[in-house]
């Protein structure tokens, strides 16, 4: 008996014809198209392979445009992964830019909910080993004073008590919309990490680190603010890098576009922090003792027109910081050092309701300052759904 074996390469060929041809026959059995089209589909297009998986998840792949291609594979082989598939994607973060036409037009259709962001609990203070000063007035002398409040006049402008009779302007509503923008003019300016604890500084006590810097304080005023159904806008553009100067230029850009596209928006703050020192250099840390923990003191700086450029608003702000401090010194008085009004106008003349706050120094930790934002949001609850005035109105005034 003769055996003939035909050679070693036909027998390829034969396997190579076969591994083109099953991925067409798949594909046509799952889609239902002709092998004509199935064969120009997977062999023209550079993912094939994906195509058979696609044939393979059938109408799983069609829902999930919004969900990388390894997320949907991911999906398909857990049941519990797939029914989480199904709650929608929040934003957390408006973007700078306005919406398109079409974009405004579908969120107009299909208002996506926003759930109200909760701070986080415990807080554990740790500390830094910086050494502390608690800036409290010794008395009167210099200073205008409406109640608790200390006020250290630094512009050219004369006022006196009898400006805080009035009550300031701004409240919240009850509305859906932001009412509430927070910035950051020096965003990356950053605190002093608890020993073991460290960042990516780019420069003296600065950071692109969110979690070490003004930019973490501002989270923690918006999820106080935002608990209590108020929506905020929390801008995180680092204003001040990679380049210092022109910061404020940068920032007033930033806020312009906000009000423009949100005319809802009733209070503007500018989150930062001080830097305190002495004249060797070294560095303090800004303290007052609240509920047996050490939490960094605040300081409002609010801009005039004393330095010529207009700012309409400015005495109505100054009532409005006013009336905040006064809220927080009923509870902790030493918490809020003394008001601090310049010429300068800090981009606080874009509208009535624009504050600019530095919560600690340099020398504080991030958690002492993260303490204070949370008292800090309180208050503003508690003062712009009151709204009243500092003094009392005198009688006949």
């Amino acid at each position: 008996m003769i055996i003939r074996c035909r050679p070693r390469w036909i027998k390829r060929t034969y396997a190579l014809v076969l591994a083109a041809l099953i991925p067409v026959l798949v594909y046509v059995m799952a889609s239902g198209v002709s092998m004509e089209q199935a064969g120009s589909m997977l062999f023209d297009h550079s993912d094939a392979a994906l195509m058979l998986l696609r044939a393979q998840l059938g109408d799983l792949w069609e829902e999930d445009g919004d969900y990388p291609r390894a997320a949907v594979l991911i999906f398909s082989q857990s049941p519990l992964l797939a029914a989480l598939k199904q709650t929608p994607l929040q934003r957390t973060e408006e973007q700078d830019e306005p919406p398109s036409k079409q974009e405004e037009q579908r969120e107009t259709e299909t208002p996506v909910e926003e759930l109200p962001q909760q701070p986080q609990q415990p807080l554990v203070i740790l500390d830094n080993g910086v050494s502390a000063r608690t800036l409290v007035p010794s008395s009167e002398y210099g200073y205008v004073v409406a109640g608790d409040v200390y006020v250290d006049n630094r512009s050219d402008k004369q006022f006196d008590s009898t400006l805080f009779h009035t009550t300031h302007s701004v409240s919240f509503s009850q509305t859906d919309e932001p009412q509430v923008l927070i910035v950051h003019t020096h965003g990356s300016e950053a605190y002093t990490m608890p020993p073991g604890q460290s960042y990516i500084a780019t420069g003296e006590f600065r950071t692109e680190d969110e979690s070490c810097s003004v930019v973490r304080v501002g989270d923690e005023i918006a999820a106080v603010l935002e608990a209590s159904g108020i929506r905020v806008l929390h801008d995180k553009t680092l204003h001040d890098h990679p380049r210092y100067s022109g910061a404020y230029e940068r920032s007033l850009d930033t806020v312009e576009r906000y009000l423009a596209r949100y005319p809802s928006i009733v209070l503007v703050l500018d989150i930062h922090r001080d830097a305190i020192s002495d004249a060797d250099g070294t560095v303090y840390k800004l303290i007052s003792g609240v509920a047996g923990v050490n939490t960094a003191q605040m300081c409002f700086v609010v801009g005039t027109d004393g330095g010529g450029l207009s700012h309409p608003y400015w005495q109505d702000n100054l009532r409005l910081a006013a009336a905040v401090q006064q809220t927080l010194c009923r509870q902790y008085p030493t918490l809020m050092r003394p008001i601090t009004v310049r010429n300068s106008r800090y981009n606080q003349h874009v509208s009535v309701g624009a504050l600019l706050v530095e919560v600690g120094a340099a020398g504080n930790s991030p958690q002492e300052a993260i303490f204070s934002a949370r008292l800090l949001g309180e208050a503003i609850l508690e003062t712009l759904n009151i709204n009243e005035s500092v003094l009392p109105q005198e009688a006949g005034g």
